[in-house]
């Protein structure tokens, strides 16, 4: 059975403010690494979102279509929010994370099996300097 491993985050500063994500797609031996701005507006918990939004999607274009189909992916996340509320095992009531929920559900179906783990922010510390990387960029190109 093929895996693919993601590690995802993401953060705003000022909550809402400037926000980033970060993503590591380990797949085949393989290493790719995303740090991108997404926004002036947006919350921790979006960006948390967002970047996994963006790491499934890119997954799947790493893939292709058929190939992911045959793939479990791993998805490793700091946020115990997103992790859980992925799992069921809190509610979702903002209705914009809602939205952000069924966009991951529908991205689910393009592969054999999506996993949700929670891992300390010490052991997803790429991800994190990614995101920080992106906020950073926005930050100095603003001076």
């Amino acid at each position: 059975m093929k895996k693919i491993i993601i590690f995802t985050d993401g953060g705003a500063r000022g909550n809402p403010g400037p926000a980033g994500i970060g993503v590591v797609i380990e797949y085949s031996g393989e290493k790719k690494e995303y740090a991108e701005f997404i926004g002036d507006k947006r919350t921790n918990n979006e960006a948390e979102y967002e970047a996994l939004i963006f790491a499934l999607r890119k997954a799947k274009s790493l893939l292709g279509k058929k190939r992911a189909k045959q793939v479990v992916v791993e998805c490793y996340s700091d946020s115990e929010l997103l992790v859980k509320q992925l799992n069921h095992q809190y509610k979702i009531k903002d209705p914009k994370i809602q939205k952000y929920f069924i966009e991951i559900w529908n991205l689910m179906l393009d592969f054999r099996q999506v996993k949700f783990s929670h891992l300390s922010r010490e052991e997803n510390k790429r991800a994190d300097q990614l995101a920080n990387q992106a906020m950073d960029r926005k930050a100095a190109a603003l001076f």
